[in-house]
């Protein structure tokens, strides 16, 4: 595959499915490398992307797919632990497995997913201390693989984990209960993100930088449901929770199916996702706003939730 071939761990996910289209737009040979390469038969729709099976956590199985690579993307990362999916098996071992993957096979570029606030030593949460972990177990690889490590604040899009959560959350009934409601952010477009990791693979420039990357807009989590509502066009009574109703909430939904929000999730809410410097800049991306990415996706939810509303009223079957 040569230099012009990347291999992207967490290829399927959200952010990893927006970055492969773009990595084959630009011309790219790509390898997602996945567990389960028969449940993601819809990402084979690219010539020039190639599904891989493969034991990511193995050193054999990486060496055998880094052998021809010429860089290198990880995106795996968890928001909470879930059986063998810990914090740090996923965070900080498996970044150490690929690291020194890359370094044996003497792949040229390595590309890092981390986060906003993360750091090994003053994480305010499990997640940020063990993505600032991995983090610096990836640079550590700098003297023989060039890395740059991403940090992005919450990522937004048609198909997030973020938005159309609240969406959900806010389908349920008219009031809302929301812990955290002062936890700050600035989101950051998929597509801007995946345009940085593009770029980056040919700047070398950016070799050994940490980018923060946020959108252009600030907002508290208040704001943000509240806006979603607005742009789902329904009404609802959103009640914001002080700070021990908050730990109450994340105490108990720790339990529920899913996990909506743990007391680790709590923790990293407690430090604003707001970026100190412009990790666009060196790729001349100017990020896009939540307004004029969202507000069509999440009216046509609205709209769905109303014309379901309307048949139930009319006494029809709504399967």
């Amino acid at each position: 595959m040569g230099n012009n071939s990347v291999c992207v761990l967490g290829g399927t996910g959200f952010v990893g499915r927006h970055l492969v289209a773009r990595l084959a737009a630009a011309g790219r040979n790509v390898k997602v490398l996945t567990r389960r390469r028969e449940r993601q038969r819809s990402g084979l729709v690219c010539p020039t992307v190639d599904l891989v099976e493969c034991n990511v956590h193995e050193p054999a199985d990486l060496d055998r797919q880094f052998a021809a690579a010429g860089s290198v993307v990880f995106l795996p990362g968890i928001l909470n632990e879930t059986g063998n999916a810990t914090f740090k098996r996923v965070h900080v071992e498996l970044v150490r497995t690929v690291s020194e993957a890359c370094i044996r096979n003497g792949v040229r570029r390595l590309l890092h997913m981390s986060a906003l606030n993360a750091s090994a030593a003053a994480g305010a949460s499990e997640y940020l201390r063990t993505k600032g972990e991995g983090e610096d177990i990836a640079h550590l690889a700098g003297g023989k693989v060039a890395v740059t490590s991403f940090r992005p604040s919450v990522i937004f899009g048609p198909d997030d984990s973020f938005f159309n959560r609240f969406a959900d959350l806010l389908k349920l009934g008219p009031v809302m209960p929301l812990a955290c409601p002062n936890a700050r952010f600035k989101p950051v477009y998929v597509g801007d993100v995946g345009d940085a990791f593009v770029r980056a693979l040919d700047s070398a420039d950016t070799a050994g930088s940490r980018l923060e990357l946020c959108g252009p807009d600030e907002y508290s989590l208040e704001e943000i449901v509240r806006d979603t509502a607005r742009m789902m066009g329904i009404r609802r009574l959103i009640v914001p929770l002080g700070d021990a109703a908050s730990r109450l909430m994340a105490n108990v939904l720790q339990f529920a199916p899913g996990k909506p929000m743990t007391p680790d999730n709590y923790g990293s809410l407690q430090i604003p996702s707001v970026c100190r410097e412009n990790g666009f800049a060196p790729f001349h991306i100017t990020p896009k706003s939540v307004e004029s990415i969202m507000p069509l996706n999440l009216q046509g939810r609205g709209q769905r939730r109303r014309y379901m509303d309307h048949r139930r009223t009319a006494g029809r079957d709504t399967r």
